[in-house]
């Protein structure tokens, strides 16, 4: 087991505004690791893969994802794969530890209970994510029939089948098959800010719904960053207050994940509002 396998399980039953860098230097991967190391120009070229293009997304009707000074507009016109990112330490596919998808009832769409042995409903400000996936290599057309497996924290900084508050819990895990046009939707709720970490969304690319039960068949792991200014809508609402002083202290451009371009092909475009709802999109070209 390598070191930062080690860490991972070390720190799983730890709540996630505890951890703090020593829980970043255990999710860091290669890319990460190489930029903590002052080699950022050196890892971009050798060990991820090209960054993607939003392109095709639709513009934010909310000054959501347009305003916030943390996104950077992407130029790039082309299509390229999404970049590559670490799954963390919770990604519950099996590679560390809980495996949740090999459980019946995985494939759902609206992903904010549990579900099995528990009914737990992740309370939070709900949140409607569609992604589009494509073929990078074929001119971005529609990857119709590929699964998506996403995941991410709930409203308090708990990941589900590892976070001691959450460890009995599968909730804002889920599933869903691509259509003809590519898209898939999940029916979830707002995520938190936890310390060390810009709000975002995890989530893996599979050829289809069948090799979706082994996370050896993934062909992309890639994360989604929240605007900032829908960020800031939402942890002013009840139930979020830890998550103020926690995006107080990040930003895009520090976050180990996002910092190499300031999320600027990762950031989704966020509508809607708090009391109605909020949907965030995203274009999602992989390498088939």
């Amino acid at each position: 087991m390598s070191q930062l396998l080690r860490l991972d399980h070390r720190y799983h039953d730890l709540e996630d505004h505890d951890r703090g860098f020593v829980f970043d230097l255990a999710t860091l991967d290669r890319r990460g690791m190489l930029k903590l190391l002052g080699l950022g120009g050196l890892s971009a070229g050798l060990f991820t893969i090209v960054g993607c293009q939003p392109g095709g997304s639709s513009a934010s009707a909310s000054p959501s994802a347009a305003s916030s000074t943390d996104a950077v507009a992407s130029g790039n016109a082309t299509c390229e794969a999404i970049p590559e990112e670490t799954a963390g330490p919770f990604p519950g596919d099996g590679s560390n530890g809980p495996d949740v998808l090999s459980q019946t009832g995985v494939v759902r769409k609206d992903i904010r209970s549990s579900f099995g042995s528990s009914t737990t409903v992740a309370a939070g400000v709900p949140l409607t994510i569609n992604l589009t996936i494509q073929d990078a290599g074929g001119d971005c057309a529609p990857l119709s029939g590929a699964a998506v497996y996403l995941w991410h924290c709930d409203r308090d900084g708990n990941y589900s089948l590892y976070s001691q508050a959450a460890a009995s819990e599968n909730y804002l895990r889920g599933v869903q098959e691509a259509d003809d046009s590519g898209l898939v939707t999940f029916q979830s709720i707002f995520p938190a800010c936890y310390s060390g970490r810009w709000p975002h969304i995890h989530f893996e690319v599979y050829p289809s719904l069948e090799l979706a039960t082994d996370e050896r068949n993934k062909i992309a792991t890639s994360q989604i960053a929240l605007p900032k200014d829908s960020c800031e809508t939402v942890y002013a609402t009840d139930g979020y207050s830890g998550s103020v002083q926690t995006l107080s202290r990040v930003s895009l451009t520090s976050d180990m994940v996002f910092s190499d371009d300031g999320a600027a092909r990762q950031l989704g475009a966020v509508t809607g509002s708090v009391s109605g709802g909020m949907t965030v999109t995203a274009t999602i070209p992989v390498n088939t």
